[in-house]
């Protein structure tokens, strides 16, 4: 799951703070201040994550508990976000396709991409678990959220038929374009004889977020509350 590996990140952050600290506490002072002005212009004008928002802004973005349905409540331990700092952007991996991902929450991983430099995560599931309603929001650098939505369609084909780790079934993975959501949209849907009620995917680019819902509710694989709550976090971007 992502909870683990980006919390993992954000301890990072956090105890490198104290030495960046330092390390600009110590030594002696530059007496040129135009230079040093010209080098903190030069820095800004470099700033990969200008016009980026955090992991704080983008936790306000994601649905409340009143977009869900009755008798869903939010999964604490599937919580997380970035916070006020943004994280150090990863390159895609080369690794095969771990279909495995598209079974939890922080299923965006499955395209080889570990998450953006900032985002924000949650989930509601009814008492007995059998249902599940996640979102997520990851903010990329440049056009990389354009390039993880270009990903999808190879995850579909990678995954038509994996192994089910949990029950050891087989799982079947369709996947297409999606028209009507954010800049592009995919949708996976994912299904199995030994599940009561497969799983729908959606994956919904809004400029340089990448908003993924998973969805278990209801009859229909999940797929009308996945595109519902996909609906609401995109129209709370804005």
């Amino acid at each position: 799951m992502r909870l683990s590996s980006r919390a993992a990140s954000l301890l990072a952050v956090a105890a490198a703070l104290p030495l960046a600290l330092t390390a600009c506490s110590s030594g002696s002072s530059d007496s040129s201040d135009t230079g040093s002005s010209a080098s903190t212009k030069s820095a800004k004008a470099k700033d990969p994550n200008a016009g980026l928002v955090t992991g704080t802004q983008l936790k306000k973005a994601l649905a409340p508990a009143s977009e869900f349905p009755a008798g869903f409540t939010l999964q604490a331990d599937n919580s997380a976000d970035s916070g006020s700092q943004f994280l150090d952007p990863e390159a895609k991996s080369t690794a095969k396709t771990d279909c495995t991902r598209l079974l939890g929450t922080s299923w965006i991983q499955v395209t080889g991409y570990k998450g953006g430099v900032s985002f924000a995560q949650n989930d509601y599931a009814v008492k007995d678990q059998t249902q599940d309603l996640a979102q997520e929001i990851d903010e990329f650098q440049g056009t990389t959220a354009a390039a993880v939505m270009k990903e999808f369609a190879s995850v579909a084909t990678a995954c038509a038929a994996f192994t089910d780790s949990d029950t050891h079934a087989t799982v079947k993975t369709t996947g297409k374009s999606t028209a009507g959501l954010g800049d592009d949209a995919y949708t996976l849907t994912l299904t199995s004889g030994a599940w009561q009620n497969g799983t729908t995917l959606i994956a919904a680019r809004s400029g340089s977020a990448v908003v993924t819902v998973m969805s278990t509710a209801g009859s229909d694989n999940g797929a009308a509350s996945a595109k519902k709550l996909t609906t609401t976090v995109l129209s709370r971007l804005k």
